[in-house]
């Protein structure tokens, strides 16, 4: 990951709630995030459905928009101060002719592909203490980078339950 994160000639910085991406945008970047936290989310009617974290040494993007150059349903918005490199599809594109970086390139996407999985069976299971013991295996640092308000959205429960279960 180090060779696509070289590529990066740009940082930017969001200050809290600032959105990075918003519904209906399209985005031909990938970000990495170097300090604060981001998420990843989508409106349902009112109702923001939060469907991915993004923290220090994380990779983020609206994968749907950079991959076919269309807008996007997903919102990006900065949980606290952030700062991200920047690294856009030109220079993704570029790093790619060199037949060596196709590789490098697929394990990131399989990684994301993986990840994503994950988080399917994570909203699949019924459980509230399964989908937050799965999360605490899977990202511990989540719960120290993130608010609970977001992790219980992005768990499917309410404050207080998270709450109740870290308790426990």
């Amino acid at each position: 990951m180090k060779e696509i994160i070289a590529l990066s000639e740009k940082t930017i910085t969001l200050n809290r709630n600032e959105f990075l991406k918003v519904k209906g945008s399209i985005d031909d970047n990938i970000y990495l995030v170097e300090s604060g936290s981001l998420r990843l989310f989508v409106l349902d009617d009112d109702d923001e459905q939060v469907i991915r974290f993004g923290y220090q040494q994380n990779l983020i993007v609206s994968l749907d928009s950079f991959l076919t150059g269309k807008p996007s349903d997903l919102c990006i918005q900065a949980i606290k101060k952030t700062v991200l490199k920047v690294i856009t599809k030109k220079q993704i594109d570029q790093f790619l002719k060199i037949e060596v970086n196709k590789n490098l390139w697929i394990t990131i996407l399989e990684n994301l592909v993986v990840q994503q999985m994950e988080r399917e069976i994570d909203i699949l299971t019924n459980s509230p203490k399964e989908r937050y013991q799965r999360v605490l295996r899977r990202s511990p640092q989540l719960f120290q980078e993130v608010p609970n308000k977001h992790i219980a959205n992005y768990l499917r429960m309410t404050p207080e339950t998270l709450s109740r279960l870290k308790k426990s």
